[in-house]
Formats: C-alpha cells, structure tokens, sequence
C-alpha cells in the first residue's frame, strides 16, 4: 500500500526515491530529521520494505527497538538507497535452427 503522508515541501527539488528493508529481526523505526520543514518517521517491521522519497542530501536514522527505549543502530545516507529504475533487458537471442544433416554427438555418420 502506498503512504502518501508527510510529503516533500513542494519547493524541494532533487527528489528521489529509496527503499530501506529491516533485514533485523527486531522492530525498527526509521526517521530523517535533516530536511527544514519536514517530518518523516515510520515504523518497520522485520523484513518489511519501507519505500518513501526524499532528497538526496538526506539521512535516515536507524533507531532499533530494545525493552521500552530505543537505540540509533544506524544512519544511512539516502542516495545509497536510492531506487534505480534498469532499462528493459535486451531480447533472447533465438538459438540457430537444427541442421537436420547434422549427425548427433557420439553417433557415427550413416546409423
């Protein structure tokens, strides 16, 4: 489901989009706390995929779930998880058409 909550500042430019998977199997909560005029916290949940966008120049903060507090593990810079998108891959190349006077491998000319 796409989360459409706490967009960009319209006069942002530089956007891209990231994806963050929680590969822990912890609850985490990820938040950018970089960008003027801007709140953006959410929670993942292990091996879930949080996909949101942002700017280039920002940070997003790891914060790990521990006994009723929580603890920045990490901060990854966001144009490391920057989405890609790849160009189409090129066409199978068609195999060569059967030589039908071709002898099988291990047979002898004339079976």
């Amino acid at each position: 489901m796409a989360q459409i909550l706490d967009s960009l500042p319209p006069e942002r430019h530089g956007k891209i989009v990231c994806c963050y998977i929680n590969a822990t199997s912890k609850i985490q909560v990820a938040r950018i706390t970089n960008v003027p005029d801007w709140y953006f916290e959410r929670v993942v949940f292990p091996g879930q995929r949080l996909m949101f966008e942002t700017t280039a120049s920002a940070l997003l903060e790891i914060h790990t779930g521990m006994m009723a507090s929580s603890i920045l593990s990490d901060t990854v810079p966001c144009s490391s998880l920057e989405v890609v998108e790849e160009a189409d891959p090129p066409a199978p190349t068609p195999l060569p058409e059967e030589d039908e006077s071709a002898v099988p491998v291990g047979a002898t000319p004339g079976e």
